[in-house]
């Protein structure tokens, strides 16, 4: 069963269809994440991570994803294969229950992300539904290349803004991904864009 989304055009093109996780989907969506960051995530890969220690964090974040509506995937039209995924949430969401229990490897990224998090904020954190985090930005090896990327951003952008979001948060620790932010209006470091 896929879930659909309703209103909205997710350019889905022959083969693969765009779309909201379903339930029933958590844990392949934990799974395609940790294989991506594992691999081609430069902090993660720079301290070790492994993609069961990724998969153990994904785990924390994917009932939400699923539950807040707010994350976009894609699929192969024949199988239903999740083979990428734009992991959103709301900006002013709590970090998920259960992170005091992953890897000590995530520490440095987590006070990273952190220290540009209270940069970016200051004294004046965002309240419930005015912005957007674009959190993790993955497709699976075999299908990168084909601009999926690219769509997976623009429709989490253009899904943000119907749900009523005025400004989307992101950072990018990749070439590619910092390479699909840029090409979609986003400026170097944590930045504001909606189309």
């Amino acid at each position: 069963m896929v879930k659909k989304t309703e209103g909205m055009n997710m350019g889905n093109a022959v083969g693969i269809e765009y779309g909201l996780p379903i339930a029933s989907e958590a844990e392949a969506l934990a799974g395609l994440l940790a294989r991506v960051f594992s691999s081609r995530d430069p902090p993660a890969y720079a301290v070790g991570i492994t993609a069961g220690e990724f998969e153990a964090f994904a785990r924390l974040l994917c009932p939400k994803a699923v539950t807040d509506e707010l994350t976009i995937v894609v699929r192969r039209a024949d199988t239903h294969e999740l083979v990428g995924v734009m992991l959103n949430e709301d900006c002013a969401s709590p970090m998920p229950e259960g992170i005091e229990r992953l890897s000590r490897k995530f520490d440095p990224i987590l006070d990273i992300l952190g220290q540009l998090s209270a940069e970016y904020w200051g004294d004046r954190p965002a309240g419930p539904g005015e912005s957007i985090h674009l959190f993790l930005l993955g497709v699976a090896e075999e299908h990168s290349g084909k601009g999926m990327a690219q769509q997976l951003v623009a429709e989490s952008l253009k899904f943000g803004a119907a749900r009523g979001f005025r400004r989307a948060v992101t950072e990018a620790t990749n070439k590619v991904s910092q390479h699909v932010f840029r090409k979609l209006g986003f400026r170097d470091s944590i930045d504001t864009h909606f189309p």
